[in-house]
C-alpha cells in the first residue's frame, strides 16, 4: 500500500493531541496578545517556557510513526530500520520548527506543504524512509497550521489570512486524496460503511430465556463478560480471551457448548470495527473483520473465496463491496478472519475446511485468524503445521460468575437483591456451583431463579427440564399470546425430540425445511389430539417454542446445541437406541448426548451404556463413562466400581489425551488421579494440571500430595494454578509448602503480592498484569525481590524500562521482558 494511504488512515483524533504538545499553551505572561510571535517562542522545547525536552520530542516523533504503522496491517508496516530512520528524521524536522524565522501568521500563509518544505530533514535517508517521512511530515504540518488558526489570539487578528490558509489546507487535502488510487478511495469509503454494518449486525447478543415478557436481545457491550483462556497444555496462566490474538496471529480456540465461543467472535468483530490505535484492543485497530460461521457457509455448496465472504453469510451490503476489495484487504494483511464452529459441521467436511484454510493462509499471509471448536472436535495440533497456537476457554471464574449474574439481572431489570440471593445459593450448594461454569448455564440459572422465586434444580437434567418447562409451557401464557393452535409441553417435547434425533442420526446441525416437516408429519400420525397439519405445527414450533430458529430461508436448527443434545438423548433413550449411542462414543459431538442419556435412562439402561463404554478399554471412552457417573442418580455399586477401576487403570497421563479433556471427566477425576508415587515428573505435572482444572475445594487435598515434589515443572504448575482457587486457602495449603528454589511465584493481583510478602515468597515473582514498579513495591519488600518476570503484553510496549524497575528494587538481578521466560540482564 502507498505510504500516503497509510498516513491517510492515521486518524486526526490520534495525531492532533501529539502535535499540540509541540507548542506552549496560551496564558498570562506568554506574550501572545500583542504582535505576532516568532516561532522560536511558540515551541515547547526552547526558551523560558520549555516544557518538552529533546528526548521528549524524539518520543513524540516515535509515537507518531508507531501510530501510523498501527493504522495499517502488518504487511504495510515498515521494518525496524526504516522505522528508526523515519523517527530520527521526523524528530529532527520538528525540532527545526524552532529555527524558523517566521511567525504563526506567516506559517499559516505558507500552508502545510510550504511549511514542510522549510523544515530541515536529514540527508542520506533510504528511499523507503523518504517515502514514509514525506506524507507523515505533510500531515503533521497540516495539523500545525490548523493549530495556529484555532488560537484565540490569532483569530481576530488574521481573519482574512486564516480564510486563505484554510483554503490551502483544503486544497492540500484534496491533492492528497487525489493521489490515492480510485479503487483505494472506494475501498476506504466502503470500509467505513462496513465497520458500521458489523457493529450493527453483531452488536447485539441473543440471550435465550433472558425474560419471558421482554425482548431477548441484549446489547453486546452490556452483556459481554471477559472470558479467560489457557494454553491447551492446561498449565499456561490465564489470558483474557479477547486478547488471545495480541501475541500469536493465529489461534485455535476450544470451548465446550455454551462456553461463549460465538459471543467472543461477535465481540472481536465489533471491537475490530470500532477500535482505534492506543486502545486496550489496539492490536485489532485497522483490521477488517470477516465473521465466517461454518454452519452457514458450508451449506452453500462450496467454501467461499474472499470475494464471496460477505455473500456467503448473507450480508445485506455484499453487493456494495468494490471488486477485489476483500482480496486487497487480505493481501495487505489487514484481515481478521473469525472462523466459528468447526464442531457444527459434519466430521467428513472438516478436512475440506482445513484445506480451505491452508490455501487462504498460503495465499494471504499476515492476517489474524481465530478458529473455534469444541474441545475434541479436531485432533490436537490440527492446525499446528500452520503455526496456530491452541487455547481453551476456561470455565467462568468465581468473579466471572458474579459479574455475569449481576449483568444479567441488570439487563432483565431484575433487582440486585435477586442476584445476591442467587449468588449466595451458588456458593452454598455445591451442585449449583458445578452448574455455573459457563455463560449459557449461568443464564439458565438466572432465568429459573427468577421464574421460580429462588427454587432451583440441582442437576443438569433437572435444569434442562425446568428450562423447557419455562419455555414451552408458560412462555406464551405469560406473554399473552393467543392462537388457535395450542400444543402442550409434552407434545412439543415429543415433536422437538424427533427433529433432534434426526439431526443426531444424520450428523447434521440443520434440517432442510422439507425434512423437518416430513419428520413432524410422521410423528403426527400417532398424535390424534393435534388438530393441525405438519406445516402449521412446524410454524408453531418455530415461532412459539423459543427453541428453533431459521438461520436461512428453508433451513431450521436449534437455538443452542445444548438443547438439541438433551432432546436427542431423550429420544434415543425412549426409542432404545443404545447401540447408536455407544457406537458413536468416540465422537466429540456425542459426549453431551451420552451424559444426558445416562441421566435420562433407567438404572438397567444406564448400566448397559456404561458397561459398553468400559468394554472399549479406550482411555477417552473410559473418561467419558467416569464423567457420566455424576448424572447417574441410581446405579448398581458394581457398575460404578467397574467404571472407576477401568478409568483409573487406563488413565492417560502420558499426553495421549489433553489435560482439558482429562478435566472434562469432572470431580470424579479427583478420585482417579494417582501419585505422586509411581509417576514420572511429566505424569505428575499432567496430574497437577488436570486436578487444578477441576477448580473446587475438593481439588486442594489432591494437589497437596504433589507440593513436596522436587521437579521444577511440577512446582511451576502448582504455582501457576493459584488463580483458580481461593487466594488464602491455596496459599496456606500449597504455596507455603513449595520449595522456592528457582521457582517464580505468579501473582495475578495485588492481593497475591500481599500474600507472597507474608509467606516470604518474594525472591522470584512473575506479574500477570501491567503495573508500575512503584505500584508493585507497595505490596512487596523491595529489597527481597531478586528476579522479576513482567507480562508479555506490557513487555511489548516501548514504555517498559528495566532501569526504572532496578531503581525501585535495588537487589534486582533478573528482569524478563519475554513471554517465554526470564533471562539474565547484565
Amino acid at each position: 500500500m502507498e505510504p500516503s494511504t497509510a498516513a491517510a488512515r492515521l486518524a486526526t483524533s490520534a495525531l492532533a493531541p501529539l502535535v499540540r504538545k509541540l507548542f506552549t499553551p496560551e496564558g498570562p505572561g506568554a506574550g501572545l496578545a500583542g504582535d505576532p510571535v516568532r516561532m522560536s517562542r511558540r515551541v515547547s522545547f526552547r526558551g523560558e517556557q520549555r516544557t518538552l525536552t529533546e528526548r521528549d520530542l524524539h518520543r513524540l516523533a516515535a509515537d507518531i510513526v508507531r501510530r501510523a504503522a498501527e493504522s495499517g496491517g502488518p504487511a504495510e508496516a515498515p521494518d525496524a530500520e526504516t522505522r528508526r530512520e523515519v523517527t530520527e528524521a521526523l524528530a529532527a524536522a520538528l525540532h527545526s520548527l524552532g529555527d524558523l524565522d517566521m511567525d504563526d501568521i506567516q506559517a499559516v500563509r505558507l500552508g502545510p506543504e510550504g511549511l514542510a518544505a522549510r523544515l530541515a530533514c536529514p540527508s542520506g535517508l533510504s528511499e523507503a524512509a523518504q517515502d514514509r517521512l514525506r506524507p507523515l511530515l505533510r500531515l503533521a504540518c497540516t495539523h500545525i497550521v490548523e493549530f495556529f488558526t484555532r488560537r484565540t489570539t490569532f483569530v481576530p487578528r488574521t481573519l482574512v489570512e486564516q480564510t486563505r490558509a484554510l483554503e490551502r489546507v483544503a486544497e492540500t487535502a484534496d491533492r492528497l486524496a487525489a493521489r490515492i488510487p480510485a479503487p483505494l478511495a472506494r475501498d476506504l469509503e466502503f470500509e467505513r460503511g462496513y465497520a458500521e454494518h458489523i457493529a450493527r449486525r453483531h452488536g447485539e447478543l441473543t440471550i435465550y430465556g433472558l425474560d419471558l415478557q421482554q425482548a431477548r436481545e441484549w446489547r453486546l457491550e452490556a452483556a459481554y463478560v471477559s472470558l479467560q483462556t489457557a494454553g491447551d497444555d492446561g498449565a499456561t496462566a490465564p489470558v483474557p480471551a479477547d486478547e488471545a490474538l495480541a501475541g500469536p496471529h493465529r489461534v485455535l480456540l476450544r470451548g465446550a457448548a455454551g462456553s461463549g465461543k460465538s459471543t467472543l467472535v461477535q465481540w472481536l468483530a465489533v471491537t475490530a470495527a470500532t477500535s482505534g490505535p492506543g486502545s486496550r484492543m489496539g492490536h485489532l485497530a485497522g483490521r477488517v473483520p470477516f465473521v465466517l460461521p461454518l454452519r452457514r457457509i458450508v451449506r452453500q455448496g462450496g467454501l467461499p473465496t474472499p470475494d464471496e465472504f460477505l455473500s456467503a453469510v448473507r450480508s445485506s451490503i455484499a453487493g456494495e463491496q468494490p471488486d477485489g476489495w476483500a482480496n486487497r484487504v487480505l493481501r495487505a494483511g489487514r484481515g481478521l478472519l473469525l472462523v466459528d464452529g468447526v464442531d457444527e459441521i459434519p466430521q467428513a467436511e472438516r478436512e475440506a475446511v482445513r484445506r480451505w484454510m491452508r490455501e487462504l493462509l498460503g495465499d494471504y499471509p499476515g492476517n489474524l485468524w481465530l478458529v473455534t471448536a469444541r474441545p475434541s472436535a479436531v485432533r490436537e495440533s490440527w492446525l499446528e503445521g500452520e503455526d496456530f497456537a491452541e487455547f481453551s476457554l476456561a470455565p467462568l471464574s468465581g468473579s466471572g460468575v458474579v459479574e455475569f449474574v449481576r449483568r444479567w439481572h441488570a439487563a432483565a431489570h431484575a433487582g440486585q437483591e435477586q442476584a445476591t440471593s442467587l449468588l449466595d445459593a451458588i456458593r452454598r450448594i455445591p451442585a449449583l456451583g458445578r452448574l455455573a461454569v459457563n455463560p449459557l448455564m449461568c443464564g439458565l440459572l438466572c432465568a429459573l431463579h427468577r421464574e421460580r422465586r429462588g427454587f432451583l434444580p440441582h442437576g443438569r437434567k433437572d435444569l434442562y427440564e425446568a428450562a423447557l418447562s419455562m419455555l414451552l409451557e408458560r412462555r406464551d401464557v405469560e406473554r399473552g399470546v393467543a392462537d388457535g393452535l395450542r400444543l402442550s409441553k409434552e407434545t412439543q417435547i415429543q415433536l422437538l425430540q424427533k427433529l433432534a434425533h434426526w439431526l443426531l442420526r444424520n450428523d447434521r446441525a440443520e434440517l432442510e425445511r422439507p425434512d423437518a416437516v416430513g419428520q413432524l408429519e410422521r410423528a403426527l400420525v400417532n398424535m390424534a389430539h393435534v388438530d393441525a397439519g405438519p406445516e402449521r405445527v412446524y410454524r408453531c414450533l418455530l415461532e412459539r417454542s423459543g427453541l428453533l430458529r431459521e438461520p436461512a430461508d428453508g433451513r431450521v436448527d436449534f437455538v443452542h446445541r445444548t438443547f438439541q443434545d438433551y432432546l436427542a438423548a431423550k429420544a434415543a433413550v425412549e426409542e432404545g437406541d443404545f447401540p447408536l449411542l455407544t457406537d458413536n462414543a468416540h465422537r466429540d459431538q456425542w459426549d453431551d448426548v451420552l451424559r444426558m442419556a445416562v441421566a435420562l435412562a433407567r438404572p438397567a439402561e444406564r448400566a448397559r451404556i456404561l458397561e459398553a463404554l468400559v468394554r472399549t478399554e479406550q482411555p477417552r471412552q473410559l473418561l467419558l463413562a467416569a464423567s457420566c457417573l455424576d448424572q447417574a442418580t441410581e446405579l448398581a455399586p458394581g457398575v460404578r466400581e467397574r467404571v472407576l477401576s477401568g478409568a483409573a487403570r487406563r488413565l492417560p497421563l502420558d499426553g495421549s489425551v489433553s489435560r482439558p479433556e482429562l478435566a472434562a471427566a469432572g470431580p470424579v477425576l479427583l478420585e482417579l488421579l494417582p501419585g505422586p508415587e509411581g509417576l514420572s515428573p511429566a505424569e505428575c505435572a499432567t496430574a497437577v494440571v488436570a486436578a487444578s482444572l477441576i477448580a473446587t475445594d475438593a481439588a486442594l487435598p489432591v494437589l497437596a500430595r504433589f507440593r513436596g515434589h522436587p521437579s521444577l515443572n511440577v512446582r511451576r504448575q502448582l504455582a501457576w494454578a493459584w488463580f483458580r482457587f481461593d487466594t488464602h486457602a491455596y496459599a496456606a495449603q500449597i504455596l507455603a509448602h513449595l520449595d522456592a528454589s528457582d521457582l517464580y511465584f505468579t501473582a495475578y493481583s495485588a492481593t497475591h503480592l500481599d500474600v507472597l510478602r507474608a509467606l516470604d515468597r518474594q525472591s522470584r515473582v512473575q506479574l500477570w498484569w501491567p503495573a508500575s514498579p512503584e505500584a508493585v513495591a507497595e505490596h512487596l519488600d523491595a529489597r527481597r525481590v531478586r528476579h522479576l518476570w513482567l507480562p508479555a503484553h506490557e513487555a511489548a510496549g516501548e514504555q517498559v524500562d528495566p532501569d526504572a524497575w532496578r531503581a525501585v528494587f535495588p537487589e534486582l538481578r533478573t528482569v524478563s521482558l519475554s513471554p517465554h521466560g526470564p533471562r539474565e540482564r547484565t
